[in-house]
């Protein structure tokens, strides 16, 4: 019998935006959940960028969570390629309410449009052991609907209409009628949506045509936004590049979410850069000096469709593919393999968006290292680079909740 999951993703910027409200107490494990997904992010977005050239946006956190929830079904060698790739904790219960409080506390943020959601599509007749379901109810928020996947067209609407509604209407038609039938047991769902306005806005009046090198060869005018301000920035010579943070509208120091564009030092230098992309830490990125900064951002959208079997075969988890895959956490009979794994974004970033608030630019300005003596810094954004939009708290565990590549800006 096959299983399938599928990842829904969306982020849709307005303006760019983005907050979250991390809510409840720290605990331990919220932060064995964050550091783990931190472990997995660097190493899936290199594994996709690797096979997927060009512009790309993905969500290493929703490939984590439902790969997550499935490694909690799956015994065996099975279980232990995930939980090794996954990089997931070993103290199981420690985990469990971690993905709670980590799924509640996305869903909570107020600032801004953020929501992380979980369903277990299963097939008429199959019912998953009762410690599966309950777990995935408790700790993954999941709840589970049966389907006829026999009917595949109607299956598939089911399903691509429950991931339309989560995201706002953004990503349609995640699963084609042809990737299930009769044979398939069970579709696990990610769906995150995303939508936010920067904490101060760029001015549509300052938006021109600016060169964008696309390689040393090749150059192209994009619409380039405009905005000197106040930005944490920093040098990262061990990737040779650098980096600018651009906080998203927020209520309070806890509930914030910013995206951190790094620009390699040199036209061709983004493939390097990616390669290593461990070396950064996202709590560099965080707390960088803050400096007047002299931003240059074209505007872009990027669509991507990922088949993530290779790629996760590759980081290691390959027998959940094979006749070899163990899932009788979830049922003992029919057997059961993964068929595919897929993951839908989108991302939209511009200069538009909602007004800001009194509250905008809530950077927690007294942690940082203000250094009013120097002139402004340029920060053009004028050849390919990395982005990624992650969680920024001072007192909660911060994550990686995107990443993604600029290589030629489109806005169309």
């Amino acid at each position: 019998m096959r299983f399938l999951f599928l990842i829904g993703l969306i982020t849709w910027h307005v303006t760019d935006s983005n907050a979250m409200a991390v809510v409840g107490e720290k605990s331990e494990g919220l932060k064995a959940v964050a550091d783990s997904a931190n472990t997995f992010a660097p190493n899936f977005f290199k594994t996709v960028a690797e096979s997927k050239k060009g512009n790309l946006i993905c969500s290493p956190i929703s490939a984590s969570m439902v790969l997550s929830l499935a490694t909690y079904g799956a015994r065996g060698n099975t279980e232990k390629q995930m939980r090794s790739v996954l990089a997931l904790p070993e103290k199981d219960e420690v985990a469990k309410t971690g993905f709670q409080a980590f799924i509640d506390n996305l869903n909570n943020y107020n600032a801004v449009e953020l929501r992380m959601a979980n369903k277990m599509f299963v097939a008429d007749g199959i019912e998953p052991k009762t410690e599966f379901k309950a777990m995935a109810q408790t700790g993954f928020r999941s709840e589970a609907q049966n389907v006829n996947f026999a009917k595949s067209a109607e299956a598939s609407k089911t399903i691509n209409d429950w991931c339309e509604e989560q995201t706002n209407h953004k990503i349609k038609d995640l699963i084609k009628p042809d990737a299930v039938d009769a044979s398939t047991a069970m579709v696990l769902v990610n769906a995150v949506y995303f939508k936010g306005n920067w904490s101060s806005k760029f001015d549509p009046a300052k938006t021109q045509d600016r060169p964008f090198h696309i390689d040393e060869t090749q150059t192209k005018n994009v619409s380039t936004m405009f905005r000197s301000g106040s930005y944490r920035y920093g040098k990262l010579p061990e990737v040779k590049a650098s980096f600018v943070e651009i906080p998203y509208k927020s209520s309070g120091e806890n509930d914030a979410i910013s995206m951190i564009v790094i620009l390699p030092d040199e036209i061709n230098g983004l493939a390097e850069l990616e390669k290593n992309i461990e070396k950064v830490k996202l709590e560099t990125l965080l707390r960088g000096a803050t400096r007047d900064v002299n931003l240059y951002l074209p505007k872009f959208k990027i669509e991507s469709d990922l088949d993530l079997n290779p790629i996760l075969s590759k980081m290691g988890m390959s027998d959940m593919f094979t006749n070899a895959a163990n899932f009788t956490g979830i049922v003992d009979a029919p057997p059961l393999k993964v068929s595919s794994v897929v993951q839908k974004a989108f991302i939209e970033v511009n200069e538009e968006g909602s007004e800001a608030a009194a509250a905008t630019g809530v950077v927690a300005v007294t942690f940082s290292l203000v250094i009013p003596e120097e002139p402004p810094v340029d920060f053009i954004v004028d050849r390919p680079a990395h982005f990624i939009i992650a969680t920024n708290s001072y007192d909660y565990p911060n994550s990686i909740l995107f990443s993604g590549s600029i290589h030629e800006p489109m806005t169309n």
